[in-house]
Order: structure tokens, then C-alpha cells, then sequence
């Protein structure tokens, strides 16, 4: 009987191993209803009406109410510019924040946005922030674009050049990188990474030829346009 009663035992606390095994599971990022998927979102036209669900990866700036902040899901990335927020609200907004966001598809020189004026609220409970998408295989191919906005990462990039908007530290850096033979434009955007922040002392300190890997959300301006998080030595 007892050894009867010790197998019993056994078998629920098995059962309530996978349970809670179960529990820790991750559950799919499912939309609310009326919330398009990131597929949808890409494919509607420019000035349409879109509403998405997301998360907040990073900040980059708050005046007047507005809030432009680099966002992101599991298939797809969002910039959102100027979006309608009050000053309280950009505090909550912190990375791995969920938002519903209503507002307009648009673009500008490339870069496909959330126009100026959209509005959101925060969904409590899910968070997620993004692991860096390595793609340096991808540039100078057609299928980069296709990770606009995403947290990326490129490896092994050589420095071509740096230059300081306005011709001194205090503002954007533009950084031209080379892999091989070819030229891409990044950026240290002040908004985002300002001069006190470990990207901008590092990148102010870069030399031409200095090999590097680089972090950062992959914006667009007439091509790549990575504005930069981090910069560190090439392992």
C-alpha cells in the first residue's frame, strides 16, 4: 500500500512539473482585434489608416507633446514619429513596453513611419525586447530593407570616415563605414545617443581604418541610414 501511495505521489508531481514547465512556456504574440499584423502593415498603402500593437525598444525624443520612439514585435519593426504624448506618459514608455498605437502609414526619403499625430495607449502585462538581427550579410542586397527599423547588428565594418554636424562634437555624427569595396552611411543620431552617452565617446574617438562592430535600429534616409547604439572594436 505504501509503495502503491509512493507511485501515486510520484505521478503528480510529475504532472505538476510539466505544468508549471508549461506556464513558462512564452505565448504567441497574438493581436487584438482590429490590430494588423506586421505582414498587413507592410503591405498597406502609403497615408492609409493603420493600427498595430508593439513594443518600445528606445527613445529618442520627447518636446511639445510628441514622442518619436524606435518600436518593434517579433516579425517586424516601427518607427513612430512625433507621436501624440504627454510628458508623464514618455516616462512609462520604457523598453519592452507594449503600445497599441492608431495613426497613418507614411514616408519620408525612404524611411517608412507612423506619421506625426498618431495616438496610443500602453497594454500592461507582455513585455519583449528585441535580440540584434545580424545583418551583414545583407548589405548592398535588395532584402535589407525589408528589416527597416529593426534592432540589427553588422560585424567587421571598416571606418571610411567620421563627420560632426556642424564640424564639432555637440550633434549627429555621420559615420561611413566599408565592406569591401562599398561605402554605407550610418549615423550617431544626438537625439537618441547624445554626447554623454559610451556610443558617442566612442565613436567621436574612431579612426579611419579602424575595423568595428556596430549596433543600432536600422533607419533609412535615400538607403541605410543605421542610427547607431553601439560601436565597439571588431572581436
Amino acid at each position: 500500500m505504501k509503495k502503491f501511495l509512493a507511485l501515486i505521489l510520484a505521478v503528480v508531481m510529475l504532472f505538476a512539473m510539466v505544468s508549471c514547465g508549461a506556464e513558462k512556456t512564452e505565448a504567441p504574440d497574438v493581436k487584438s482585434e482590429g490590430v494588423m499584423t506586421y505582414a498587413e502593415y507592410a503591405a498597406a498603402a502609403l497615408d492609409a489608416p493603420v493600427v498595430i500593437e508593439t513594443y518600445v525598444q528606445a527613445k529618442q525624443s520627447w518636446w511639445d507633446n510628441k514622442a518619436t520612439v524606435y518600436t518593434q514585435d517579433k516579425d517586424g519593426a516601427y518607427f513612430l514619429y512625433n507621436m501624440t504624448c504627454s510628458e508623464e506618459d514618455y516616462a512609462k514608455l520604457v523598453p519592452g513596453t507594449k503600445i497599441k498605437v492608431t495613426g497613418f502609414k507614411a514616408e519620408w526619403a525612404g524611411e517608412i513611419e507612423v506619421a506625426e499625430g498618431a495616438t496610443f495607449e500602453i497594454i500592461p502585462g507582455a513585455t519583449y525586447v528585441a535580440p540584434a538581427f545580424d545583418a551583414t550579410a545583407l548589405l548592398g542586397t535588395d532584402d535589407l530593407i525589408k528589416h527597416q527599423n529593426e534592432f540589427v547588428s553588422f560585424k567587421g565594418l571598416t571606418v571610411d570616415s567620421i563627420e560632426f554636424k556642424n564640424g564639432e562634437p555637440g550633434d549627429d555624427i555621420y559615420v561611413n563605414v566599408k565592406k569591401g569595396e562599398d561605402v554605407y552611411g550610418f549615423c550617431v543620431e544626438f537625439y537618441l545617443t547624445g554626447a554623454d552617452t559610451d556610443v558617442y565617446k566612442a565613436v567621436s574617438a574612431l579612426n579611419a581604418g579602424d575595423v568595428v562592430d556596430i549596433e543600432g535600429f536600422l533607419y533609412w534616409y535615400n538607403g541605410v541610414n543605421t542610427h547607431i547604439t553601439s560601436c565597439t572594436a571588431a572581436k
